[in-house]
């Protein structure tokens, strides 16, 4: 069953904005309020994840790669070798958990219904759906509502593309990776960002 919300079930009270995107949310139920949809904002802030990975991919990886100079080495084991640098999913994590350790406004995390790492796999329902609904339906994002502990949270999720044979090949070879068949354009995975709402 689909999940998906319609923007004018939630809406979020923006308390300040700042050019860092520290904004304050608090849920606003039923009634019209000021603020910015939790779609917007997590779409807002899919836009800046999306053009981080995506240029570190095509205009560092890519080009330091195998068909690169290798003065430098991406590579899943990058700090066993000299000169080795994360791949675009280890620069991902490590962006999201920097931003845990500076906000508790919103997370986000990379996830995989064929994850090469296990602690990539979703681990909740909704986590679950949006991936299913994003494999299955290409160009979509998707939006739920969960409850976690006692703190309820809107939870969207984008696809992951492969935007590079670097994506598609290093997925499609790794010895781990339970789907081998990616191509350039494909969904691999999805971005997960969860917001607390506030009642």
């Amino acid at each position: 069953m689909n999940k998906l919300l319609k923007t004018k079930s939630v809406k979020f009270g923006v308390a300040a904005v700042v050019a860092s995107s520290a904004l304050s949310l608090s849920g606003c139920g039923e009634t019209e309020a000021k603020g910015i949809a939790p779609e917007l904002y997590t779409d807002s802030l899919f836009a800046v994840m999306k053009a981080d990975r995506t240029n570190y991919t095509k205009y560092v990886v890519k080009r330091l790669g195998p068909n690169g100079a290798n003065v430098i080495k991406p590579d899943e084991h990058w700090q066993d070798i000299e000169n080795g640098t994360l791949l675009p999913a280890q620069m991902f994590r490590a962006g999201a958990e920097a931003v845990a350790e500076m906000t508790d406004q919103f997370t986000y995390s990379l996830q995989s219904k064929w994850p090469i790492n296990s602690q990539n796999a979703p681990k909740t329902p909704v986590e679950t759906e949006g991936l299913e609904y994003i494999a299955e339906n290409p160009g979509e994002n998707f939006y739920g509502e969960e409850t976690l502990g006692d703190t309820k949270y809107f939870t969207a999720v984008y696809p992951d593309v492969a935007v590079s044979s670097a994506c598609s090949s290093c997925h499609n070879d790794h010895k781990d990776s339970p789907k081998t068949d990616f191509k350039v354009g494909d969904v691999m995975g999805g971005v997960i960002i969860r917001v607390p709402l506030e009642s």
